[in-house]
């Protein structure tokens, strides 16, 4: 089969959904299928509105806007990649807020602010008339515009369209959580009732989307998994002589996309709270992965000699996150803003417990009291209470981190979690699957076609007379 998928950003890029989607196509290359990923330019998210963040350059000075790769630690000649340069211009959000309000739902899901927004891409899907493809998948929410130039591809070509979106859920507690409100915009509900299959990761996730009315029988339960091989047998002692860490201290790990959401922020306030309180010696903080802005803002705003204490590691290679899970004691997340969590099983396969805020994917993977602890989110003081209960029960730790083994050696093995995806391959389940309504085509969006012209032509108007 020739499979397409659709996703924001791609390997070199870092992310969740990013390392999911090249791990599948690796799967899936293995399997004998050949695939073609449809993604844009950016290695950081913000490249999709700054020319100043980093990017994969094109072959000539023109900046051409789209480039082939090949992508050889993803299946070799099977997957080829499609680079979609993001359109920039000055007052960009603010353009794209303006053109959302036309209140039809693909005009809106294409102009939600935070996309990379690659009319390129667009025209491509419009006008394919390439290799026949049997399959489109798209990832991830809320990046809506490459999620629908897959819809457009797979309208056009007559296959099924299958979507991951990855729902970030926010705090349980609270129905109108902005998080939960973001990921299920009326936009990004209208693309998952537009999905052959939904592909979710956790049971709340599955209740969420069957909740805003996709048919139960289109969403697939799949979850993710960890390959042990890939992030254990690091070097603690090499990584706690790097970070300069006393004997007897308990080492927090926490690696993410450095931000509020991530809960990075939470994580750094709570520890400074016990560094206040006298617990600075029996609790350290090692932090890695890229900062996002308002996490600067927060850093900035911490007492200088608290950021002296705090290691900072920054975006790191497979040796140094191989050094950094065995350096560390216990592994933090107090996100708001993640589906699921693989870092939380590479934390488990290498016998680290963790600590997690009760939102989103991580609610539903870790066992409070079992291989980790679940705080209310947002209780930055509850935070900090687990973080000294695991410091001062280093048995307790242990305990958590063994059981958390176990089940990540157990329950999450890739192969089981991708077979999930590939099972449902093959001819004789290659047709539509929609339940409880009429299959239609893809005359929506094509209805505001012109529209979308126009709105190109005035966004590079706008352009010039901002520049």
């Amino acid at each position: 089969m020739h499979i397409t998928h659709f996703i924001q950003r791609y390997p070199p890029a870092l992310g969740g959904s990013e390392a999911y989607i090249a791990r599948l196509a690796r799967h899936l290359s293995d399997l004998g299928h050949t695939q073609t990923i449809w993604t844009t330019t950016a290695v950081d998210l913000s490249a999709f509105w700054s020319r100043r963040a980093a990017e994969l350059p094109t072959p000539d000075a023109a900046e051409p806007p789209i480039t082939d790769s090949p992508v050889p630690h993803a299946g070799g000649e099977r997957v080829r990649v499609r680079r979609f340069r993001p359109w920039r211009w000055p007052a960009r959000r603010y353009w794209l807020k303006a053109l959302s309000l036309v209140p039809v739902r693909p005009w809106q899901a294409a102009t939600l602010p935070c996309n990379p927004f690659c009319p390129a891409m667009w025209r491509a899907a419009g006008q394919y008339r390439a290799e026949p493809v049997d399959l489109v998948h798209a990832s991830a929410f809320p990046y809506a515009f490459p999620i629908l130039c897959g819809l457009r591809l797979a309208r056009r070509c007559g296959v099924p369209f299958w979507l991951t979106p990855f729902l970030h859920l926010g705090d349980p507690d609270r129905p109108t959580d902005r998080i939960r409100r973001r990921y299920l915009a009326k936009p990004l509900v209208w693309l998952l009732h537009q999905a052959d299959r939904v592909f979710v990761q956790t049971p709340s996730e599955w209740a969420a989307v069957v909740g805003v009315g996709v048919p139960a029988q289109r969403v697939v339960l799949q979850g993710l998994g960890v390959e042990p091989d890939e992030c254990t047998g690091g070097d603690r002692a090499r990584a706690r002589a790097a970070w300069g860490i006393p004997a007897g201290a308990m080492v927090v790990g926490h690696l993410a996309n450095l931000s509020e959401e991530k809960g990075s922020v939470d994580l750094l306030h709570a520890w400074a709270q016990l560094a206040r309180a006298g617990a600075g010696q029996l609790v350290e903080l090692v932090l890695a992965g890229p900062a996002m802005p308002n996490f600067e803002r927060a850093w900035a705003r911490l007492p200088a000699a608290l950021r002296q204490r705090v290691r900072r590691l920054g975006p790191l290679t497979d040796g140094q996150r191989r050094d950094f899970y065995a350096g560390i004691d216990t592994f933090a997340l107090p996100s708001r803003s993640d589906s699921f969590g693989l870092v939380l099983l590479e934390a488990w396969a290498n016998a680290r417990p963790t600590v997690v805020y009760r939102a989103g994917g991580p609610a539903d993977l870790v066992r409070d009291g079992r291989d980790g602890l679940v705080v209310p989110c947002g209780d930055q003081d509850g935070l900090a209470a687990a973080l000294l209960r695991l410091a001062e029960n280093p048995e307790e730790r242990w305990a958590m981190g063994w059981r958390g083994q176990a089940r990540a050696l157990a329950e999450f093995r890739w192969e089981d979690r991708l077979a999930r995806f590939s099972s449902l391959l093959g001819p004789e389940r290659h047709h539509h699957v929609r339940v409880g309504r009429q299959v239609r085509p893809f005359e929506q969006v094509d209805t505001v076609r012109h529209g979308w012209e126009d709105g190109q032509q005035a966004l590079a108007d706008g352009s010039r007379l901002a520049g």
